[in-house]
């Protein structure tokens, strides 16, 4: 039973939702980070097979999840100059929850016996069935890039006026992608892709993802300046 001091004015209680937008970010950060997870299962090669004194430059070669996944860098870097690392933080972690959580949810789907009529299995798994290394790198290359992300942009914010956003922005990207498609390419793909290909899918990815966020910063401005207008509890770090 409940008293009538826990239903202000007669009405039921109910606790008051955060103020601010993080929330929102949080949701739009993890979902951008999983459908990137699932999209990276397929490598894409643009271009002839073409090489350079035995090196080979084409064909470019990268993964689905670079269509969206610099797009999280964007939003760490939205965290991180708003939030402060705390925040950023949190957010990291939450996304890394989340996607542990569909790791294992797709790998105990995929080994549950499917129905005697269902002729799908393979495609599932060929699609969902993450590799474990895969997982792992995933993972990995995603905490140590997006930590690093928001470590340099703060420890960058507490050494430079506000007016030098752009050299936070760009110095937390060089770091934290560099970290992140390093640490990915080669605990997923070490060993099957090898040599200058190995390197080739490095620094492609890397230079994709940095030029794709160099593209974007007037675009990462704008939801910088929206966000921290659109936040009652904004204060110094």
């Amino acid at each position: 039973m409940t008293s009538p001091a826990d239903h202000p004015a007669g009405g039921p209680a109910f606790a008051r939702p955060r103020q601010g937008n993080f929330d929102l970010i949080v949701a739009l950060f993890c979902s951008l980070l999983l459908i990137s997870n699932v999209a990276a299962v397929k490598l894409i090669a643009f271009g002839p097979a073409v090489q350079l004194l035995g090196f080979p430059v084409l064909p470019l070669i990268t993964d689905g999840g670079a269509l969206l996944f610099p797009l999280t860098y964007i939003f760490g870097d939205v965290l991180a100059e708003v939030y402060g690392f705390r925040g950023a933080r949190r957010a990291i972690f939450i996304g890394f929850g989340v996607s542990v959580l569909a790791s294992v949810t797709f790998l105990l789907v995929g080994i549950a016996p499917p129905a005697a009529d269902w002729p799908n299995q393979e495609a599932f798994d060929a699609i969902l069935g993450f590799v474990p290394r895969i997982v792992v790198a995933s993972l990995i290359g995603y905490v140590a890039g997006q930590l690093l992300n928001a470590l340099v942009l703060v420890w960058l914010k507490e050494r430079t006026p506000d007016g030098s956003l752009w050299s936070r922005l760009l110095g937390s990207t060089l770091v934290g992608e560099a970290a992140d498609t390093t640490l990915f390419c080669i605990i997923a793909f070490g060993g099957i892709v090898t040599g200058g290909t190995l390197v080739n899918y490095i620094l492609v990815g890397y230079v994709y993802k940095v030029l794709v966020e160099i593209l974007l910063m007037p675009v990462t401005y704008r939801v910088i300046a929206l966000v921290k207008r659109h936040e009652p509890s904004l204060h110094r770090r």
